[in-house]
This record gives structure tokens, sequence and C-alpha cells, in this order.
């Protein structure tokens, strides 16, 4: 079956699914599966870390690093809205939290990981098990998928779901972001990348009284804004300008935000209420306009889609007014050892003056997601490639899949055996590395699986409502 012909058809309910990452999407789906009525899966869950739920995202410690979405829309399950706002209030960690609270995204690592235990503790017939290991292959076998692990060990499963998240970039000579920063008070430290990485490095030096400079470089030197109420406006298909190009769509969006505005709303309204609707944009756009809007529109979208919280976008106003924090619009080259520690090679955006080396204490990458996930690619991902069961999309940002996540071979043929959820399959979906939009993925694919819904992907069938970030 190509790619071209998977739509409608619906695979035999499986019963043994194997999914790769115990990260967030992983453990997202884990439980929906367990929880479809009409199917008693039994689901394998692989993750090389011991803790389950706590990816790149949530593994942090740091009580600063806040979740970007309010607590009310946190929730593991679009049909629970209020599920971690009341796991939430039952604990110690969350008094004082309302729905509107930024809570830190330690705390939603510990709330993945409950969703998990209670199903893990309550024993169910053994219907999950969860594995701390390497899957390094997954062959298709007539039978349906055979695991490979790193210790030699195989097990067999009906289907595949690749939950692996993002690709974690190897920063040096840059400092990894997810490490505390070594480095004296008073020292220069260079970021580079002026998105939501970046904004969590900041936050994290003025809460340990750091008083050297902070240089933040990227191309156009934009940053995030930040989150206010919002209002969002409802919005159906039949408003939406589908299959146009992004200039025609920049132009429909920015009118929607003056008519917000004239309402007495904010730009966010426009924002919010486009926001369920973009994977349906992404589908419609050619490959040289999706090529276009990742060039040119995408820094753009990023600023105003993924806000940070009102208290990171103070403190990072505040240090741009007092200077300790400085904006450099440069594009990175590369990085040496220099002679106060790192000495940076940049070239200064559209050939303007500026200087061309920047001299610090300590760089941190904080240029966010790695795109082409061949490149950069984990042994499993590197041996679907190798193998030809999965082939790279053509702007290289990510693999290929089809609308209701099944994972394309090198022949474009959609996979009936291995899927793909969570940033695993941005390269179909684009917006879906937020908790609100991997839920509803991943309750679509349960559904799907368990054979409850075969138009579970429909355009048509949207599941969220317009919601405030």
């Amino acid at each position: 079956m190509t790619a071209q012909e998977w739509h409608g058809q619906t695979p035999r309910a499986p019963g043994h699914v194997l999914i790769v990452g115990g990260g967030a999407s992983g453990v997202l789906m884990a439980v929906h599966l367990l929880a479809q009525s009409g199917q008693a899966f039994r689901v394998t869950l692989v993750e090389r870390r011991r803790r389950l739920g706590r990816g790149i995202a949530y593994s942090t410690t740091a009580q600063d690093h806040l979740l970007n979405t309010r607590v009310h829309n946190m929730s593991a399950f679009t049909s629970d809205p209020d599920h971690f706002r009341d796991w939430l209030a039952r604990r110690p960690a969350g008094a004082g939290a309302s729905g509107d609270s930024f809570v830190s995204r330690s705390i939603y690592g510990a709330y993945l990981s409950s969703l998990l235990s209670s199903w893990r503790r309550i024993g169910f017939h053994r219907r999950i098990t969860c594995v701390t290991a390497e899957c390094q292959r997954l062959e298709p076998i007539s039978r349906g998928i055979a695991a490979h692990f790193s210790d030699g060990s195989v097990r067999l499963a009906d289907v595949a779901i690749l939950a692996t998240g993002h690709v974690e970039r190897d920063a040096h000579p840059l400092a990894s972001p997810w490490e505390p920063v070594a480095v004296g008070l008073d020292q220069r430290v260079v970021l580079v990348g002026t998105g939501l990485t970046m904004v969590d490095q900041v936050v994290s030096l003025l809460r340990a009284g750091h008083k050297g400079e902070i240089v933040a470089l990227s191309r156009r030197g934009l940053l995030p804004h930040g989150h206010r109420p919002t209002r969002p406006l409802s919005l159906g298909l039949q408003d939406l300008p589908l299959g146009a190009p992004p200039s025609a769509i920049l132009r429909w969006l920015r009118r929607l935000a003056r008519e917000a505005e004239a309402q007495g709303g904010t730009w966010r309204d426009a924002v919010d209420g486009v926001r369920p609707y973009v994977r349906c944009f992404w589908r419609r756009m050619t490959l040289g306009d999706r090529s276009r809007f990742l060039r040119h529109g995408l820094a753009w979208w990023d600023i105003h889609r993924h806000r940070i919280p009102p208290d990171s976008a103070d403190q990072l106003a505040a240090a741009l007014r007092s200077g300790q924090l400085r904006l450099h619009r440069a594009e990175f080259a590369h990085a040496e050892p220099g002679p106060e520690g790192v000495r940076l090679h940049l070239r200064p955006r559209g050939g303007a003056d500026g200087p061309r080396t920047l001299d610090c204490a300590v760089a941190v990458d904080c240029r966010g997601i790695r795109s082409d996930p061949e490149a950069h690619a984990s042994p499993l991902v590197a041996d679907l490639l190798r193998a030809g069961v999965a082939r790279v999309d053509p702007l290289r940002i990510g693999l290929e899949v089809t609308l209701d996540c099944r994972v394309v071979d090198a022949r474009g043929r959609a996979s009936d055996r291995i899927f793909a959820v969570g940033p695993a399959s941005r390269a179909g979906f684009w917006e879906i590395t937020a908790i609100p939009d991997i839920r509803e993925q991943v309750a679509r694919l349960a559904a799907l699986l368990a054979g409850e819904a075969a138009d579970a992907f429909d355009e048509g069938r949207r599941q969220t409502r317009p919601v405030q970030s």
C-alpha cells in the first residue's frame, strides 16, 4: 500500500503494542491505549532511562523551568480537562496553583510518571510492561514486529509506535542546555539561540545570582512573546484559507488579529483560534510552500505561537533594560577554544557590520530542535533508514508519516505495523511538540488501532476547541 492509498484503511486491532520511547509522547500513547474500552491492549513501553515521563523537556530539576502552557490545558486527556489540575491539587507542590498557573516542568514530569504508576500498581493482568533498555532495530515479520535490543534480546509485538521525542543535539564545543552552567558569577555567557531554551537559561542564570553579561544571539534576534489572558477566536474549517500560499495565510492572520484588537482583544486571540488547525494548514501546503514557510515565516510564527509565562517574560524584559542581557543578530558559524574559554565565529546578518568573533567563558547551545533525523539519528532510526523501513521527508525535518501516523518506507508505502507520534511525526503534523497536540494525536491513534474510528484523523473530526495556551 502506498502512502497515497492508506486513507480509510483501518488495521486489524492489534493485541500487543510496543512503544519505543518513555517520555511524554510514549507515556501518553500508553495510557490512551490502556484506557480504550473496546480493546484490551497489552502494552510494552521501552525507555533507556529509568524514569518514565522524563524526556528532554521534563527531566529538568530546576524549579524555575516552567511549563509554557497553563495548568488548565495540560491534562493528559482531552475528555478530562481537569485531570492535571485535580492531580496537582492533591499534592503539596500544587499548593496555591490554579488553572491559570504556570508550574515547573519537573512537577509535570512527576504527573506523567504517575499516569503509568496506577496501571502498573493495579496490575491489570500484566497489560503494561516497562522495559529499561535501548531498542536498536524494528524488524517487520510475518507475525508483526520483532524488536531487537542492545543486549541481544528480542521481543515480539503486533505493531510498534515510535515515540522517540526530539533528537538530542551533540552540543560540543558548546555547552549542553540540559546541564547546569558552570561559570563564574561575573563572566560573560553567550546563548546561541533566542527561543524557549534560551529563556530557561537566562532565568536560571539570574536566579543563581549571575552578574556578568549574557549575550543571546540568533539570525533575527527575535524573542518569544509572553502569555496574557486571551479569548481565542472561534473558527471552523470553512473559515480557513487552506491551500493558500504562506504569504496569503499571513495576510489573513494579520487581518484576524486586527479584528480581534478592534473587538477589545489582542493578536493572541487570533493565534490561539488558529492553533487547532495548524495540522490542516500544513497538510494542504505544497512542498514548495512548506519550504518557504520554514525559511521565511517560521521564526515569526514561533515567537507568537510558543509564548512564555508572564514571570519569565518580565525577567527577560528587566534584564534587557538593565543591559545585563544583550541581543545580537548574527548567524553562528562555529566555536573553538578562546582566551576567555570559548571563541565563537559569527556571520553578521545580511553582510552588516558587526563583530565576526565573540569571546566568552561559556557558550550554551540553545538552538532547540534538531531537524535532520538522518544526520543525527539514534541507532534505531539509523537502522530503520538503512533498511528502507522508513525514509526522511523531502524537507529533512523528520521521518515521513501519513496523516494517521503510519511510517512511510523507502518505496513510498505506508506501514500497517510501524507508527510514529509526538515529535517523531513532526514532518507530517508540524505542530506536534505541545501536550495539547500530542494528547489529541495519541487519542486518535488509539481509537484507530482499536478499530473504533476509521475516520479518527479526518480533518472534520476536530476534537479540541480553541483554548488559552
